[in-house]
């Protein structure tokens, strides 16, 4: 290979990755979690411009440190697990107002972040899910409210229920602390 030659290939190289690192997104941490477990940290990106008012609850809810402790009670292995039941039953919530429904085309898929609700589709609360695997049967009737960008290993180890009793976990894994990303170092929240 020419001088000339390597040149060319290196400059090209450069501009390639050149390109690719400008057309990365920035990490929006204000719409960031961290989501601290016993095995590591779960990354979560928050998405604002597909249920508005779901992350703004979620974000409230961790700002007063609601999902520090909090169980995963109930984890299915291959389809998800969820967590934010204060009381670890299932049927809890915060004192926060239910959400109307914020359905999108979003399709749950690999760490996909859902919100858990009952048969009305205005009951979201506090409670949120998770998926291991694909979940397209959700589509359109669940709200997305963001995505696992880094730690799906770390879900991956989350620890699973039994088929027999619909997922619930005896001796459940816990969400360790709850945060931010911007507040996080900062002192500004638990």
């Amino acid at each position: 290979m020419t001088l000339h030659r390597m040149v060319f290939c290196l400059a090209l190289a450069f501009a390639i990755v050149s390109n690719v690192a400008a057309a990365a997104p920035a990490q929006d941490l204000q719409n960031t979690l961290y989501l601290d477990t016993k095995d590591g940290r779960i990354t979560i990106l928050l998405r604002p411009d597909l249920a508005p008012k779901h992350v703004a609850q979620i974000e409230a809810l961790t700002k007063r440190g609601f999902y520090d402790g909090v169980v995963f009670h109930r984890v299915i292995d291959g389809f998800m697990a969820q967590t934010g039941d204060p009381t670890g039953t299932g049927t809890g919530k915060s004192d926060l107002p239910n959400l109307p429904a914020e359905f999108t085309p979003t399709p749950f898929k690999r760490g996909t972040v859902g919100m858990a609700r009952s048969s009305d589709p205005d009951s979201a609360n506090s409670q949120f899910f998770i998926c291991f695997g694909d979940a397209s049967f959700l589509n359109g009737k669940y709200t997305v409210v963001g995505q696992v960008v880094s730690g799906m290993d770390v879900v991956d180890k989350i620890k699973k229920g039994s088929k027999e009793n619909n997922g619930q976990v005896s001796t459940p894994d816990k969400i360790v602390k709850m945060q931010i990303a911007a507040d996080a170092g900062s002192g500004k929240a638990k």
